[in-house]
C-alpha cells in the first residue's frame, strides 16, 4: 500500500513536538537562571558607591568581604538543602520559589541600612538562591538524552556567564546615569520579576507534562540501573553512591579550588579595576562585564575542546585551562604599578578564559552523568557546594588580603590555589584512566 504524501505522520509530530518543547526549555532556562543574576551582581556593581557612602562609618574593603563571604557560606550551605529537595520533590517549583525569594531580599536590602541588617539580607539572599542552579540541572536530567549533556549543560553555562554580563552593563549604566546603589537593587527585583512570570507559563518540569517520554540516563552513573528513577527512594540510596565515589570526591576538590577563583573575580573586579587600573565607579562595574563575556567563550571553546580534540575526556581539556591559568594569576600578583587599565583588563579576560569553561563541567555535564535522574541535583548541589565552602575565603579572605597587603598579594593566592587544583585534577585524569583501562581487560 503506498502511503498518503499528505498523511502526517504521529511519530514525525511527537518527535518535532519533542524538540519544539526542548527549545523551549532551553531558553526558559537560560533566560531565567541568568535573571537570578539582576539580584546577585548587584552587590558587586554597587560595592564602590557603598564604600564611599559608608566608608567614615566603618565600612571598609573587609566589611564588605565579610558580608560576601558570610553570602556565600550560606549559598554553600542552601546548595547541599536545595540538590536534595530538588531530587525528592522536583525542579520547576524550586526554580519559581528561589526567583521569587530573591525579589523580596533584594528589595529589603534596597530600603534597609545597616552592616548587620546588609549581612543578614545578603545571606539569606544567597541561600535562597541557591536553589537556582541545582533545579536547572533536575529539569534538564528530565528532558535531554546523555548524548547532549555537553551540548545542553554548555548552553545552559552561558546564563550565568552572559546573564551576569548584561546585569552588570544594566546596572553599571544605572550607576553612571546617576542612580543610587538603592535605585539598582530595586531595577534589579524588578528585572527578575519579569522574567520570573515568564517562566512560570513558559516551563515544564518533563516532557510526560506534554504527552512525551523522558529520555534515558547515562549508562555510567554511580547508580546503575537506579539512575532511571524519577525520585530516590531514600536519603541512604541517593547519598551512598556519590559519598562512596572517589571521582565525585576529585570533582568536588576541583570545584573547591576553581569556585574560589570565579567568586573572587565575581566580587572584587570592580573594586580591583577602580584601585589597580584607575578607572571610575561606573566604569569599572561597565568594564567588569568583561570577566564573564570572555568567560562565555570559553565554555563554548573548552566544551568542543572536550567533544572533538580530547576525545570526551573533560579532565584534559580542565588541565589545559588551568595551567597557562596558574601564570596569568601569578602575573597578576606581581602588578604593582600597571601604569594604565590596559593591562589589568588583557589579564582579567585571559583568568575568564582559561578558567570558566574548565569550572562549568563540574556542577554541569559531570554531575549529570554521575547522577543520572535520580540524584542529578544532589550530585550537582554537592559539588557546588564544596565550591563555595571553599569560595568564602574569596570574600572576607580576599578582602582582608587586598586591604592589609594590596592586590599583588591576593592575587598571588590565587596562583597557589590553581595550581592546588591542578594537582587534584591530574588525580581525577589518572583514576579515569585506571578505570578506563580494568574495564577495557574485562
Amino acid at each position: 500500500m503506498t502511503p498518503d504524501p499528505n498523511q502526517t505522520n504521529p511519530m514525525d509530530s511527537s518527535g518535532s513536538r519533542l524538540r519544539k518543547w526542548q527549545k523551549i526549555t532551553i531558553g526558559s532556562l537560560c533566560i531565567g537562571y541568568a535573571g537570578y543574576y539582576l539580584c546577585r551582581s548587584n552587590l558587586s556593581v554597587v560595592t564602590p558607591l557603598l564604600l564611599e557612602e559608608f566608608g567614615p562609618d566603618g565600612l571598609d574593603k573587609e566589611i564588605i568581604g565579610l558580608i560576601a563571604s558570610s553570602g556565600v557560606l550560606f549559598y554553600a550551605v542552601g546548595k547541599v538543602l536545595s540538590g536534595i529537595m530538588c531530587d525528592f520533590f522536583g525542579g520547576r517549583r524550586t526554580f519559581l520559589l528561589g526567583m521569587i525569594g530573591s525579589i523580596v531580599a533584594t528589595v529589603l536590602f534596597g530600603l534597609l541600612t545597616g552592616v548587620a541588617v546588609f549581612m543578614i539580607i545578603w545571606s539569606a539572599n544567597r541561600l535562597i538562591q541557591s536553589t537556582g542552579w541545582v533545579s536547572l540541572v533536575k529539569i534538564t536530567s528530565n528532558w535531554f538524552p546523555f548524548g547532549m549533556y555537553g551540548t545542553v549543560m554548555g548552553i545552559l553555562s552561558l546564563s550565568f556567564l552572559f546573564g551576569d554580563v548584561l546585569a552588570r552593563l544594566f546596572l553599571g549604566s544605572l550607576i553612571t546615569a546617576g542612580i543610587g546603589w538603592r535605585g539598582v537593587f530595586f531595577a534589579a527585583a524588578a528585572g527578575l520579576t519579569t522574567i520570573a512570570v515568564g517562566c512560570h507559563f513558559l516551563l515544564r518540569s518533563s516532557p510526560t507534562e506534554i504527552g512525551e517520554k523522558e529520555p534515558e540516563v547515562n549508562p555510567q552513573n554511580l547508580y546503575g540501573s537506579e539512575g532511571r528513577r524519577k525520585r530516590p527512594m531514600d536519603m541512604v540510596m541517593l547519598l551512598r553512591p556519590l559519598l562512596s565515589s572517589f571521582s565525585f570526591w576529585m570533582v568536588a576538590t576541583m570545584s573547591l579550588g576553581l569556585t574560589l577563583i570565579r567568586e573572587t573575580f565575581n566580587i572584587w573586579t570592580p573594586t580591583y579595576l577602580a584601585e589597580v587600573a584607575g578607572l571610575s565607579a561606573g566604569s569599572a562595574a561597565t568594564y567588569s562585564l568583561l570577566f564573564p563575556l570572555f568567560g562565555g567563550i570559553s565554555v563554548l571553546i573548552f566544551g568542543r575542546m572536550a567533544d572533538r580534540l580530547a576525545g570526551g575526556k573533560r579532565s584534559v581539556a580542565i588541565l589545559a585551562g588551568l595551567v597557562p591559568l596558574v601564570a596569568v594569576l601569578g602575573l597578576m600578583g606581581g602588578i604593582r604599578e600597571p601604569g594604565g587599565a590596559v593591562l589589568p583588563l588583557v589579564l582579567v579576560s585571559a583568568a575568564a578564559m582559561l578558567m570558566i569553561g574548565p569550572y562549568s563541567f563540574l556542577a554541569g555535564a559531570i554531575s549529570l552523568d554521575l547522577g543520572g535522574k535520580v540524584g542529578s541535583s544532589t550530585a550537582s548541589g554537592l559539588i557546588d557546594a564544596a565550591g563555595y565552602l571553599g569560595a568564602i575565603a574569596s570574600g572576607v579572605g580576599i578582602g582582608s588580603l587586598a586591604q592589609r597587603a594590596g592586590w599583588d598579594a591576593a592575587f598571588g593566592s590565587l596562583a597557589v590555589v590553581a595550581l592546588l587544583t591542578v594537582g587534584a585534577t591530574i588525580a581525577y585524569w589518572r583514576y579515569q584512566e585506571r578505570q578506563a583501562s580494568r574495564k577495557g581487560g574485562e
